[in-house]
């Protein structure tokens, strides 16, 4: 399948002492096909710098296609992503964090099963493969893993890592979707209604994950994989649209 454009959609929040180090990546990445990439930033509301380091990256990359949006209020990843969505323009679309947890250079190991046409989503997980991961905390691993099991049984997929960053759709599905979670309740509420797609056609991939801990500057909390859990039981159990 011939890809022309592929949409890269960064959330950020407080992310200006790093933005600039994953756009390098993503710059310095070639995907395959000559696909060419659409860089989407949008910032939910950042109360430090973000805003004017994308301005002076934008400056000083000019023929980089970034495109960047601001909340006028903090509304939560999920809203960013929303807003994101909403203005991609690729034929494809990656979720990518701001942060460095996860490489660029693997885009390509998703996009793999896309373009031999077996494909209409792709995840990216943290936990099959060889690829290299962070060792970090042991509770984090058994909720991932458990709410992955929880969505599976209400999904019927079989899917090793429901709550990865990385995941890849094809753009018209995705914007065809009505989303309604605002903060992290985005993972499971899109694995979800994307599962019941007829005919659709998911793949999961091993990649690498470079995680980070509070002290960096990662955000996610127990009350989020609260919310986790009755995402799934919302839009899985209850089939709520």
């Amino acid at each position: 399948m011939k890809i022309g454009k592929l949409s890269i959609i960064i959330p950020a929040y407080n992310e200006g002492g790093t933005i600039h180090l994953i756009l390098n990546k993503i710059k310095d990445v070639e995907l395959i096909d000559d696909i060419q990439k659409e860089i989407i930033i949008v910032d939910d509301c950042s109360s430090d710098n973000t805003e004017q380091a994308v301005a002076d990256y934008k400056a000083q990359n000019p023929v980089i296609n970034i495109r960047y949006f601001k909340h006028l209020q903090n509304k939560g990843k999920g809203a960013a992503l929303h807003t994101g969505i909403a203005k991609a323009t690729g034929e494809y679309t990656i979720i990518q964090d701001a942060d460095l947890e996860y490489d660029p250079a693997e885009y390509n190991d998703l996009l793999k099963p896309i373009c031999n046409g077996f494909a209409d989503v792709v995840y990216g997980s943290r936990f099959m493969g060889s690829n290299p991961h962070r060792i970090l905390f042991f509770w984090h691993t058994i909720g991932n893993r458990w709410l992955t099991f929880l969505s599976n049984m209400m999904s019927n997929l079989n899917l090793t890592d429901m709550e990865t960053c990385y995941k890849l759709f094809d753009t018209r599905l995705l914007q065809s979707i009505k989303l309604c979670e605002q903060r992290f309740g985005f993972e499971p509420e899109v694995t979800q209604k994307v599962a019941r797609i007829p005919k659709i056609r998911i793949y999961e991939v091993g990649i690498s994950y470079y995680g980070r801990t509070y002290d960096d500057g990662k955000k996610i909390g127990w009350k989020d994989g609260v919310r986790a859990i009755y995402c799934i039981l919302k839009y899985g159990l209850f089939n709520t649209k």
